[in-house]
């Protein structure tokens, strides 16, 4: 006898049947694709190691480049610090330089010191002899002192040959030039090599790994979750079975238990829509690791061009160290050449202090003569007026002699009796010196 249950039971086995093969079907291709993923992410790590390997040895470069950049940088800028000490010791001795300059120029030369008539560069005491190391001029030789001459009007500065400071500064503006123009050919070696380790850098493949553990993971989960659900179709199916089995040896069931089965097939269509939806995230876990593998290989690729970068890095590198020695070779006679200069410089100052300062005491010293001639004049003055007034005296007391004792005495005895006292005048010998007014004001 047939149950009134067993009908609707096997519509119930039908269903859980089919539901059991469609899980079956997408367990088996979710398989079969997860197995590809896997083989993929074994790929994936095969072609990381490899690009994680020449992407340090490529680091490693990198370092010892900017090294050598560091270096290039120092050894540039040791010489452009030395360049600012020789431009701020240059800047100092101009202007001191000019301060004097200012100052002799300031200094007026009394006319009667100079010919006005004589105003060629020969005459200057800092002509082109101060370059002729081996003459010498002492101020003596060309500071005249002479009686005041009309329209007369010159500085210590006249008396100065600008044509040697002139020759002496363009020699260090022409070397200096000369300088900037060696050492333009490193501005940019510090930024260029920069930019190019960064560029090289950069283009390194990113550590994707986290990436893909974090998928591996995910397909684990989704892989297990279908299982799941398989063996719950599995079940269901054992149990609509068991029940059909039991209901053809002429067992029935409850009306509740008749609704329990009926709830639980109702279910069978969100099962396997989480098994579809789970086959979707494992295929689409599978396009990632093949997206994941072409990018890995792409990386291995990509590192071929970094490497014939870095390559020519290298290259860029030996010949900026071999300019930068040049660079070194040619700037260091250069500022040999540019310290010398300045050097002639400072002892051109060094003369022109000298010079100011023995006009100073040239003033001082002619007016010391000048009171010496003085006070010699006066002795001179005073001193013949003393023997004028002896001489005077003399007649007189030789006259009252002869007044009183000549006639008595022989003509013929002591014939030079008679004579005149000797007259006396003090004059200088040779010319008198010319010492002028008084200059001390």
């Amino acid at each position: 006898m047939t149950s009134p249950t067993q009908p609707h039971l096997v519509s119930l086995v039908l269903q859980s049947k089919k539901a059991l093969q469609q899980g079956e079907q997408l367990c088996s291709r979710a398989h079969d694709i997860s197995n590809a993923s896997a083989q993929a992410a074994v790929d994936v790590f095969a072609l990381d190691a490899k690009v994680k390997w020449i992407s340090q040895a490529v680091i490693q470069q990198l370092k010892l480049a900017a090294t050598v950049a560091t270096s290039i940088q120092n050894r540039r800028s040791s010489l452009v610090k030395e360049v600012q000490e020789f431009d701020a010791l240059r800047m100092q001795e101009s202007n001191s330089l000019d301060s004097t300059l200012d100052g002799l120029g300031s200094q007026r030369v009394p006319p009667e010191f100079y010919h006005t008539d004589s105003d060629d560069d020969d005459d200057s005491l800092f002509g082109p002899q101060l370059l002729d190391q081996t003459t010498s001029q002492s101020p003596s030789a060309t500071v005249i002192v002479r009686m005041p001459a009309p329209n007369a009007g010159k500085t210590l500065r006249d008396f100065i040959a600008d044509r040697a400071i002139d020759e002496i500064l363009d020699a260090i503006d022409n070397e200096r030039n000369e300088l900037d123009d060696v050492l333009e050919q490193t501005t940019d070696f510090p930024i260029v090599l920069r930019n190019t380790i960064d560029a090289i850098e950069n283009a390194l493949p990113q550590d994707t790994m986290p990436v893909v553990y974090a998928d591996l993971e995910r397909q684990e989960q989704t892989v297990s979750e279908m299982a799941k659900h398989l063996e719950s179709l599995a079940q269901h199916f054992d149990q609509m079975s068991s029940a059909l089995q039991d209901t053809e040896r002429g067992e029935d069931f409850a009306e509740q238990d008749i609704q329990e089965m009926n709830r639980d097939t109702d279910e069978l269509p969100a099962i396997i829509a989480d098994l579809e939806e789970c086959f979707e995230a494992v295929s689409s876990l599978h396009e990632s690791f093949k997206s994941k593998k072409a990018s890995s290989e792409t990386d291995v690729e990509r590192l071929d061009s970094v490497l014939d970068d870095l390559d020519e890095l290298g290259g860029i590198m030996d010949e900026m160290l071999e300019t930068q020695e040049n660079v070194e070779n040619t700037s260091t006679p250069l500022l040999a050449s540019l310290h010398t200069h300045v050097s002639t410089l400072a002892a051109l100052h060094g003369s022109f202090l000298e010079y100011q300062t023995a006009f100073k005491k040239l003033l001082v010293e002619i007016d010391r003569r000048r009171v010496y001639a003085e006070a010699a004049a006066k002795i001179v003055r005073e001193m013949g007026k003393q023997l004028d007034a002896m001489v005077e005296q003399e007649n007189v007391v030789r006259q009252h002699f002869k007044a009183e004792h000549g006639h008595y005495l022989p003509e013929n005895i002591c014939v030079f009796a008679n004579d005149s006292p000797t007259l006396w005048k003090v004059r200088p010998i040779g010319p008198l010196e010319e010492v002028g007014k008084d200059f001390s004001h």
